[in-house]
Formats: C-alpha cells, structure tokens, sequence
C-alpha cells in the first residue's frame, strides 16, 4: 500500500469532510491490515493512512495535517514533535494500560473493538462537524408488536443481516431484556446506555456512533441498553429524536429498530418509522391486544400509523436449537427466506 498517494475526498451525501486518521507503527503488517480494516467501515469518518517510516509521517504530516494519529509503543514520542496531528493515541502492547495523558488503546484485540476504543478517546468539537445537508436521511424500518412472544426479536436480526448486504444498515434493539449477548455470543463494554448518556449530556456527534458500534454477521447494531431504567428513565420523544439524530448523519441507508414495549412512549418511535412491520399470531388473545392497539391508535386521533403497519404472520421455528446457532440458523431457514421474500415485495404484511 503506497500511503502518500491516499488522498482526502469529500463525501457530500453524509455532509461532513472525512478526516485523517494516521496509524505509524513499526509492524509495517500490522499497520497496513488495521488501515484496510478501518477504511473498510463506512460509518468511521476517517481516511485511514498507513506509515512505517517516521520521514514519510513528518513530510504528509506538514502537506496534511492530521486529525487523528495512532502510534505503536516502541515509537519514541520525541520523534513525533514535527508530526502535525490533533490528537494521539497511544497503540498499547500491554493489556493493563497505564494511564497518562495520552490515551491508550490495548493493540492485540480484534481490530472492531480497537476501533471502538480508538474512537471513544477521540473526542471532535461539535461545532466542527457541520449536519448533513437536509432532507437527506436514512429509511428508517421499525418493528413493533402489542402481542408477546410472537418472534419479533429473531425476525429483526435476520431482516438485518439480509438488508446488510445490499446497502448500509444499523440495528437498534429498545427491548429491556432482549438476550443479545447469549445469542451473539459477546460481552459487551459499552452500548446503548453510553449513547443515551452522551446525547443528553450534549456531546452526541456523528462520531459517537462508532463508539458503541458491534457487527454480527455483516449487521452493524448498537448492543442494547445495559439497564432497563436507561430505557425507562427516557422519553419516548428523546428517543426518537437520538434516533432521528443519527438518521439526519447520513452515515446508515437503512435503521432497522426493535421497538420492544415502551409503554405509551412509542408513537414518537412509530411516527419516525417508514413502515412498521408488525409480527401477529393466530389466536384470540393475540387478536384481542391487537384490535385494542388498533383502537387506542384510531382514538388518539394517531389512526395514521395504522397506514404505517404491515402484519407479519412469521414462519414458526421447528426443533429447539442452540444459542450459539440459534440467529444462523433463523437466517438459513424459513425466517431467512421470508425476510427475503418480503424484502422482494413477493410476500409481506397484510392488513386487517
């Protein structure tokens, strides 16, 4: 990889000036897979540049200064004092990271959680960042059901998966207790909860995302709240106006959301929804929740929503499967097939 010919584009569909993101380490092999890594993730607003050679560094440095610079532990710091960069951070070898003023990041992890942590000690001005030009937003697909139990949670993940191949797409789960770290197979540090925490605090920019952000199966998804009080203690218009924050950065095409139940704080939720897929069963509990969602609706004088709604009879899982395969298998069985079928528009939602 030819580092100085990496130039600095504009992309005018997010309506910000991707920065420059410069990884100076003395494993030329390291550096060059982590820059492919992170230009590889299209929500990272960084160009990622590869350096092995501190000549190299300083001279690009000086034609383009850069905004963020990752440098390996054997690099002396002194050789950085004619590097331009905004902020360092520090490429550990060592998992018990000392703390100092220059933050550090431990080297030998996955690179999605390098990344991660990278992004979570850089830290942008928001004045900095101008908002994408308007009436540029993602489809914004939610779902949400009255009746429980009903496979909502296993449909949104491989919906997911499948949007995710054809275009950029970010899933949001709102459930209080939705089980995603047994289904992934992932402990999480960070997640919805760290969001929330740094919208209402002011500091979310179009960077914040990155911070929280996991893949599964191509599917970025933002882990779900680590306690159900971060949800609770949420308005359901703050909610929606996070959500519609992200959705105004342009970064994801696609924002798919498992609404959960959110009580009476989900119609600023399904008023930000392009479609509602709505997941039923045959019975006449099931049936009897769902009229009385549909008269609440009709009564709030919110009967517009209703349009929104597309019910999903789901396919029923066969045998009792794994958790560890339980989300594959849904994505190459029947649930797969359907969510495909529905997304060709050949088999979707009927109304009522």
């Amino acid at each position: 990889m030819d580092s100085d010919k990496i130039k600095v584009m504009k992309n005018e569909e997010r309506g910000f000036m991707k920065q420059i993101m410069g990884v100076y380490d003395a494993d030329p092999f390291y550096a060059d897979r982590f820059v492919e890594f992170a230009n590889q993730k299209e929500q990272i607003p960084f160009t990622a540049v590869a350096f092995t050679g501190i000549t190299k560094l300083q001279a690009y440095s000086q034609r383009q200064p850069l905004d963020l610079l990752l440098v390996g532990d054997d690099i002396d710091m002194a050789q950085l004092a004619e590097v331009k960069a905004e902020q360092i951070v520090r490429l550990s070898e060592r998992r018990e990271i000392i703390s100092g003023e220059i933050p550090a990041v431990y080297k030998y992890q996955a690179s999605d959680a390098v990344l991660r942590e990278v992004m979570a000690c850089y830290r942008v001005n928001p004045e900095r960042v101008p908002l994408t030009a308007l009436g540029i937003k993602s489809t914004v697909m939610g779902v949400y059901s009255p009746v429980n139990r009903c496979g909502k949670t296993g449909f949104c993940m491989t919906l997911g998966q499948i949007l995710s191949r054809e275009s950029r797409a970010l899933f949001l789960n709102l459930e209080e207790h939705s089980g995603m770290s047994r289904l992934t197979n992932t402990e999480y540090v960070t997640s919805l909860s760290d969001l929330i925490y740094e919208y209402r605090q002011g500091g979310y920019t179009h960077m914040s995302i990155g911070t929280v952000l996991h893949n599964w199966g191509g599917l970025d998804y933002v882990p779900p709240a680590a306690y159900a009080e971060d949800l609770a203690e949420l308005k359901g218009d703050e909610l929606a106006e996070l959500i519609a924050r992200i959705a105004a950065d342009g970064i994801y095409e696609v924002i798919l959301i498992d609404i959960g139940n959110l009580g009476r704080g989900i119609e600023p939720l399904l008023e930000l929804c392009n479609v509602i897929y709505t997941p039923i069963k045959e019975d006449c509990v099931s049936a009897a929740k769902l009229e009385a969602w549909q008269n609440y609706l009709e009564e709030s004088g919110r009967n517009h929503l209703w349009e929104k709604v597309r019910l999903l009879r789901l396919p029923r899982p066969g045998a009792v499967w794994q958790t560890e395969t339980y989300l594959e298998q849904l994505l190459w069985g029947e649930m797969g097939d359907f969510a495909r079928n529905l997304l060709k528009g050949q088999r979707g939602g009927d109304k009522m």
